[in-house]
């Protein structure tokens, strides 16, 4: 019996709710779409887990016309094949290997100038597909060369921890549906998730959000390693790291396979978690974070794990609890480690601004560049502090109503009325001897002084 394909499989289980149905009322094929298109699904060899309208129309149409089999990718016609000419596929042979590191813009350049017919519309995929077929694609010496990759693990929980972002379902956040973005730290060795949520963005903030509950839960790793995303090379994210003595490392770009464990995570929960999650019961984002917390701790923490020889993360986990780097000297001020500091200069009316608000701070600044002291995760300020980290005070909200009853602080006598207050005034000396000029008695100037 032949084998059936296993996409052919899976596409036929998304097209369940329309296969099992024998007629559909009319309207119910286009309702019945929209609602699969909607649906997350664990799709074979892709990161994606959506799939558009268009797409399931097209399988439907296919089965019903010719069953299942219809339902299996088909290969190309022409693969392996290529419609270049004896004459031009000589020269791109012949140009690849005078050179292996000839790119394929290169090779195109140069078979393109040889005056054959034809070799100016050659395009790169074509001359890819028959390097690929001749088995010269990636020749000794070549720039592409497969990367030497070896399988390892670390030696004990806490070496290595992987952080990286998924793209989670549509769900309501703050009153509105939107996307969530599955943010997790993995350690490497037990393969534990040692934090992980769905968050409303992919920024910085959200990531340093779930590292701290990382930290707070199961210590401090040695290195991190993360992708090349802009979040992870945030430079509040490179301090906290810094400041935690933990070696932040960053995969190469476009190498996902740097961080393979946690991406055979994302298919695990892919297909263990939201494979199995009822949409319809999760009211929000703090509901479906809920329910992926309760799959963490009751399942996928729990069960034996072939990498591991059978063992549970969690029981792997344990087993090096002793030689996992605690919080330590930093449990203390781990808050205070994880805030952000801006750089600011105070107006003349004692103020600064943050996120279009504006804070009082002491009035003595006036001029002044000073650092603003944010708590990110409870968009709150806090206060002010000097470039070397000493506190300057607080910073408040600024009440323009409070000050038009508040009574403003006097300045401080300057030198030119302490002199008048102690009698040596010129101005008063020139009314006197004015005055003692009308009576007579004429005094000259210097005298009066």
């Amino acid at each position: 019996m032949k084998q059936i394909h296993p996409h052919a499989l899976f596409r036929l289980s998304v097209l369940g709710p329309l296969a099992s149905r024998d007629r559909l009322e009319q309207g119910e094929l286009k309702r019945l779409l929209r609602e699969l298109s909607t649906q997350s699904y664990a799709i074979p060899n892709s990161r994606k887990v959506f799939l558009s309208e268009k797409t399931i129309e097209g399988w439907y149409y296919a089965w019903k016309r010719d069953g299942i089999l219809a339902l299996t990718p088909k290969p190309r016609s022409d693969r392996g094949l290529s419609k270049m000419s004896d004459a031009i596929q000589d020269a791109v042979c012949i140009a690849k290997k005078e050179n292996p590191r000839r790119s394929l813009r290169i090779i195109r350049q140069v078979v393109g100038a040889s005056g054959l017919p034809g070799a100016t519309k050659l395009s790169r995929s074509s001359i890819h597909r028959l390097l690929q077929t001749q088995g010269i694609s990636n020749l000794p010496g070549s720039a592409v060369q497969p990367v030497e990759r070896r399988s390892f693990v670390a030696a004990r929980a806490g070496d290595i921890w992987y952080g990286d972002v998924m793209h989670g379902p549509k769900v309501i956040i703050n009153g509105q549906v939107r996307k969530a973005y599955l943010v997790t730290f993995m350690d490497d060795a037990s393969r534990l998730i040692t934090h992980s949520a769905f968050c409303p963005a992919e920024t910085a903030l959200e990531v340093e959000g779930v590292l701290k509950q990382a930290l707070l839960k199961r210590g401090l790793p040695i290195r991190l390693v993360v992708d090349n995303g802009s979040a992870y090379r945030a430079a509040t994210m490179q301090a906290i790291c810094a400041r935690l003595e933990i070696r932040l490392i960053y995969c190469r770009p476009y190498t996902p396979e740097g961080k393979g464990k946690l991406e055979r995570w994302h298919r695990t929960l892919r297909g263990g978690f939201l494979g199995e999650l009822d949409m319809d019961k999760v009211r929000d984002i703090h509901d479906l974070n809920a329910r992926l917390w309760a799959w963490l701790d009751e399942c996928y923490h729990k069960e034996p794990h072939s990498a591991l020889n059978g063992l549970a993360p969690l029981e792997r986990y344990r087993m090096d609890l002793i030689q996992i780097r605690p919080l330590g000297q930093f449990a203390s001020r781990l808050d205070e480690l994880f805030l952000h500091r801006h750089e600011r200069l105070v107006r003349k009316d004692g103020t600064v601004s943050y996120e279009g608000q504006r804070f009082e701070v002491p009035f003595d600044l006036i001029g002044k560049t000073v650092m603003l002291v944010v708590d990110p995760h409870k968009q709150k300020v806090l206060g002010v502090e000097a470039s070397n980290g000493d506190s300057l005070g607080k910073a408040t909200p600024l009440d323009q109503l409070a000050n038009c009853r508040r009574k403003r602080r006097s300045p401080a006598p300057d030198d030119a009325d302490n002199r008048s207050r102690s009698g040596t005034n010129l101005v008063e000396m020139a009314l006197d001897r004015q005055t003692r000029t009308l009576c007579g008695a004429v005094v000259p100037f210097a005298e009066v002084v």
